[in-house]
């Protein structure tokens, strides 16, 4: 294939859907050339619970991704998003070793900041750089070339459960492809939805999937606070299946089609609910409907804000909230969130893409999206060997590494 060195793509790998997106690399920017998706049946809380049932979805979703873009799939930059991921900050120093910094000494006390204890069944995902010290200037985003004695950096640290690391490589191994990196899927989504001008301001990224909440703390451009809460728009289906007393599926159909996070604003209109076990279907008016929907939704929003404020995070975020994954998209969710956060909130989608952009701009595609702006960006920096992304490529390729090593 001629335009294999300009290709990265993207899988999402969520709770109930599985994205692949394909992008490549123009004089405009990423252009996205293909898409696939497919319903998600073997994951619970974006963890691996059925193999089989998980490898059979992502063969389906690379085939149309495969179709559309033409091309064939054979490596991908993977998503993950379950509840076993954890942030915290750390901090590192090291000795200049020639009075000017080097990207071998960035690369030393990036190494000493991610030297942490952690349990056996535990790695490191990321080690996001937040700033660096020189000798007492702080503040510095691009330490290399600066004179200086002594060398600090504070970084952010997102780890992983080995095993469940290992069960996403695995499956993806299975389907007949290689992963190139893991990224956490709330790293990836801010990647495709936030502005450098909210990253410096202070702001959240919430994303709302299926069977997780992904946050994401900036300040300062940097990444301050990751969490992942066990909470999703899967909660909000069960409950509407079981306040209606109406199978999952059409609950899931009814909260998409009809479903409204704020009952006060929702039109008194009436609406059929299926009947659950052969049962006749019954008449409903819209507004009980976002009766069940307010109150989880609301919930969800509040653990956010708990996460946040127990962080430290909460005050600092000057540009407010962005909304994103699939259950952004539930109407007047904005609305709601702006109620609870008392923070200005907007709807993030997708940015700074060509080709197939009306079928991406969807909160839903985010974190797909963002997962082919991170591989197109490597390859960038991995060719050019980038001030300090480029020197974290060793760092990064040791993670992988321990990830991979049983496969």
């Amino acid at each position: 294939m001629a335009k294999k060195s300009t290709l990265a793509v993207g899988l999402d790998i969520g709770t109930y859907k599985i994205g692949v997106i394909v992008a490549e690399v123009t004089d405009g920017g990423a252009e996205i050339v293909g898409i696939g998706t497919a319903a998600s049946k073997g994951l619970a809380k974006g963890v691996v619970v059925n193999i089989d049932a998980t490898v059979d979805a992502i063969r389906q979703a690379v085939e149309e991704a495969e179709l559309m873009a033409g091309c064939e799939i054979r490596s991908v930059i993977a998503g993950s998003a379950s509840s076993h991921l954890k942030g915290f900050n750390s901090h590192g120093v090291v000795a200049v070793q020639k009075r000017e910094v080097t990207p071998g000494d960035v690369e030393r006390v990036i190494d000493a900041a991610r030297a942490v204890a952690l349990p056996t069944d535990r790695a490191v995902l990321h080690v996001l750089p937040q700033e660096f010290v020189v000798d007492d200037q702080d503040g510095i985003r691009e330490p290399i070339g600066m004179v200086g004695v002594r060398l600090e950096a504070r970084v952010h640290i997102v780890t992983g459960a080995v095993s469940s690391g290992q069960n996403l490589i695995k499956c993806c191994n299975k389907a007949g492809l290689h992963v190139r990196d893991v990224l956490a899927a709330p790293i990836a989504a801010a990647e495709a939805v936030l502005t450098p001008e909210e990253r410096d301001l202070g702001v959240a990224l919430v994303d709302l999937g299926g069977g997780t909440t992904d946050v994401v703390a900036y300040q300062a451009g940097a990444i301050r606070h990751t969490a992942v809460l066990p909470v999703g728009g899967g909660h909000v289906t069960r409950d509407i299946a079981a306040a209606l007393r109406t199978p999952f599926a059409d609950a899931e159909h009814l909260k998409h089609r009809h479903g409204s996070a704020l009952a006060g604003l929702t039109p008194s209109e009436q609406i059929e609910v299926p009947g659950l076990g052969g049962r006749p279907p019954q008449q409903l008016m819209r507004r009980e409907l976002a009766e069940v929907i307010e109150p989880r939704v609301e919930e969800t929003f509040a653990l956010v804000r708990a996460e946040l404020d127990r962080a430290g995070a909460f005050y600092g975020l000057t540009s407010g909230i962005v909304l994103t994954g699939g259950g952004a998209v539930l109407e007047h969710a904005v609305a709601l969130a702006e109620r609870v956060f008392r923070l200005p909130v907007r709807l993030g989608v997708p940015l700074h893409l060509n080709g197939l952009v009306d079928v991406v701009a969807s909160p839903m595609y985010s974190t797909a999206v963002g997962l082919v702006l991170h591989g197109l960006k490597a390859q960038a920096h991995a060719r050019h060997g980038d001030g300090v992304l480029g020197q974290l490529g060793a760092v990064r390729e040791r993670m992988m590494g321990w990830l991979r090593e049983f496969f």
